[in-house]
């Protein structure tokens, strides 16, 4: 892979992990298996069948528990400790053959991102969890869905495009982290005064 593949897979794989982990790693199996994409050699075990099972049934588990409000809430304050980590994890890997701070600094970098679309996906869900209707969760949770696979496979076909696209969707994922926060405070302190 060329600096600028290993860079857009870093950035749109950390993004993506962010928001769903496990619909990531199964979307670079397949691509990896079906020869769509060839991954660097320390990110081709992501195509093993063991892995891709594994990928797949977590992915199943969060699909479920992201349609049901509140229990939503719960799975996403769990991979606060899992969704970053990983995502540096597989910086790391995809960096492998690059000088060692360069793969530390794409660890970093791959965490930070994942942290902020982690960050954003699970304020979004505790204010959907405010509304009184389903069908908010379950939109959110497919477009969710949808973006982690389709930014992972537009990360690996159109490196520097992807790019771009993730720089955007940080800029959009910070300004909803800064409104959604807000939005929270006041509706704790309107509640704090009933």
């Amino acid at each position: 892979m060329s600096p600028l593949e290993t860079l857009s897979l870093v950035l749109g794989a950390g993004f993506s992990s962010g928001l769903n982990l496990y619909a990531t790693i199964a979307t670079l199996g397949l691509l990896q298996r079906f020869g769509i994409i060839h991954l660097p050699e320390h990110l081709q075990v992501l195509a093993h069948p063991l892995v891709l099972a594994i990928a797949g049934v977590l992915y199943v588990m969060e699909f479920l528990a992201d349609k049901v409000p509140y229990i939503d809430s719960v799975w996403q304050a769990i991979h606060t400790f899992i969704r970053p980590p990983a995502a540096a994890v597989l910086a790391f890997s995809a960096t492998a053959a690059a000088p060692e701070p360069w793969r530390w600094a794409a660890a970093l970098l791959a965490g930070g991102i994942a942290l902020t679309s982690h960050g954003t996906k699970a304020s979004a869900r505790a204010a959907a969890n405010i509304s009184p209707e389903p069908l908010s969760n379950w939109a959110l949770s497919f477009g969710e869905d949808l973006l982690a696979v389709w930014l992972t496979w537009f990360a690996t076909a159109h490196p520097t495009v992807a790019i771009i696209v993730v720089v955007v969707l940080l800029a959009i994922s910070l300004y909803l982290l800064f409104h959604l926060f807000h939005f929270l405070r006041r509706t704790l302190r309107k509640l704090a005064e009933t």
